[in-house]
């Protein structure tokens, strides 16, 4: 192929390379990257352990807004001639996994005429916000060199704050976002929890909670019977008291530390300037009692993120995140491997979920089968009467493209209605006003007017971290409304989640 395209294109400067896959050596020292990369009836000649690195090569040879296109043969084996069997499932979790998406797909018969031989046209974008800030991302989350995950959870941790804490952070800055750095040491705790509690080493010497900076006696009384604190108990709304309230304290205060000694400084653009700014308070008073609130996390300090940066977590976070995750199971296998140690996938898996939603619906079902013993729940959908038997507790906007447990999120429907219509889609704009006055009577008779000042502050918090249109002065329904309707729309032109209307 290569000589005849001399022949066709002599003279037209064209340079033509010899090179294979996985390594792409000579292409790779060249240091170009390119628009369109094309695999046509490539990939299953490459063995299955080899197809990973092979990608990782591909997606960094591919420039923002660049697009590869790879033909997957479907038929039977031919081991004589290095025939490999090939899936959609595999090139999807690896464009997952690249912060890439699926553009397109198109099936075709085969161009020779071989009934038992059909294929697979995939073309994969890798998208760019015309800032630059997604390709700086993939850089510090790809090929950034790391001596620990340290950088890929503070990318994370700005991720899932950007996705769903966002009210907490301040835009009035012409260049920089600031966000509380107690917030930013919260979700960084929350995301080392469970990886720790599953010996998931952090780095090369890492085991347990052995060697890690920010690992001192406040995060290990985290972990300890009588102050434990789960994972996904570590959220904006939530009130510590005691013991409890004086190691998370602690742990906070250590791990802005940290993350200000080390994956802030080290974490710079190509001219070697920071990227993020902190600025971290000094010494103060540790409250009796502790209420995750903007005031309390803020009370450590603040962290600046580029505004394009921010921007981008924002609106592209559904491929921003799967690559981080990614590229920390990656890091940590490397490090087990270095240690003599083989960690299960499912052990990893497990330990990097972000939550469990069934954990999170708990809150809601109490107070609606309170109601339902009372004055009586309807669907927040329907307007059916609802009771202990049909109760499901609905997330609004769907736990699958948007992992929020918080209470203003969470609505009752009929369980008919919840698991046989709705299911994982949106409910559409018009849908959603209809039942705004059902959905405001629940939020007050659940949580505002249930006679419980910790839940009614817990959902206000809630509110105000991870909606923008609240505000804490004059807080009303209407505003958490309006919060609600403008992240409905934002879910569906950033990630195309489809639709119900009821």
């Amino acid at each position: 192929m290569r000589e005849v395209g001399r022949r066709i294109h002599a003279g037209n400067g064209i340079r033509w390379i010899a090179d294979s896959l996985p390594d792409f050596r000579d292409v790779l020292r060249i240091g170009l990257s390119f628009d369109f990369i094309l695999l046509s009836a490539v990939w299953m000649h490459i063995p299955e352990s080899d197809r990973p690195r092979a990608f990782r090569k591909l997606i960094t040879l591919l420039k923002p807004g660049g697009a590869i296109v790879i033909t997957l043969r479907q038929g039977p084996d031919d081991a004589e001639r290095g025939i490999y069997p090939v899936s959609e499932q595999e090139i999807e979790r690896l464009t997952k996994e690249h912060g890439a998406y699926v553009e397109r797909r198109i099936e075709s018969p085969d161009e020779l005429g071989r009934s038992e031989v059909t294929w697979i046209q995939i073309a994969i974008r890798l998208p760019d916000d015309g800032s630059g800030a997604l390709p700086l991302l993939r850089y510090v989350i790809l090929n950034d060199d790391k001596s620990s995950t340290y950088k890929l959870a503070l990318l994370r941790s700005l991720c899932r704050i950007a996705d769903g804490a966002a009210g907490f952070a301040w835009t009035g800055e012409e260049e920089h976002v600031v966000v509380p750095l107690g917030l930013v040491g919260l979700y960084w705790i929350r995301l080392f929890k469970p990886l720790l509690a599953a010996d998931l080493p952090q780095s090369p010497a890492n085991r347990g909670t052995d060697r890690l900076s920010f690992v001192r006696e406040g995060f290990r009384a985290l972990m300890q019977t009588g102050t434990e604190v789960s994972h996904l108990d570590l959220r904006p709304g939530i009130a510590l008291s005691g013991d409890r309230a004086k190691a998370l304290h602690h742990a906070l205060r250590d791990a802005c530390k940290t993350i200000q000694e080390m994956p802030a400084y080290y974490m710079t653009y190509p001219n070697s300037s920071q990227i993020f700014l902190v600025a971290r308070k000094g010494r103060f008073q540790m409250p009796d009692n502790v209420i995750l609130d903007a005031a309390y996390l803020s009370s450590f300090g603040e962290l600046r993120v580029p505004r394009k940066l921010w921007s981008a977590m924002q609106r592209f976070d559904v491929w921003i995140e799967p690559a981080l995750v990614a590229e920390w199971t990656r890091l940590m296998k490397g490090y087990g491997e270095s240690q003599c140690r083989q960690l299960a996938d499912i052990t990893i898996a497990n330990a990097m979920a972000w939550s469990e939603p069934g954990r999170d619906v708990r809150i809601a079902r109490e107070q609606a089968l309170r109601l339902i013993d009372g004055p009586g729940l309807h669907c927040a959908w329907s307007g059916r009467a609802l009771s202990a038997r049909n109760i499901d507790i609905d997330h609004c906007l769907p736990w699958a493209a948007w992992p929020c447990g918080d209470l203003w999120n969470l609505l009752p429907a009929h369980r008919s209605v919840n698991q046989n219509q709705k299911r994982d889609r949106l409910p559409s704009d018009a849908l959603l006003k209809a039942a705004q006055d059902r959905i405001a009577r629940w939020w007050e008779d659940a949580y505002l007017k249930s006679g419980n000042p910790v839940l009614a502050e817990r959902f206000r918090i809630e509110a105000l971290a991870s909606l923008p249109t609240v505000r804490g002065e004059g807080f009303q329904l209407d505003d958490v409304f309006s919060g609600l309707v403008i992240q409905r729309l934002r879910l569906k032109h950033n990630q195309q989640v489809p639709e119900w209307g009821g």
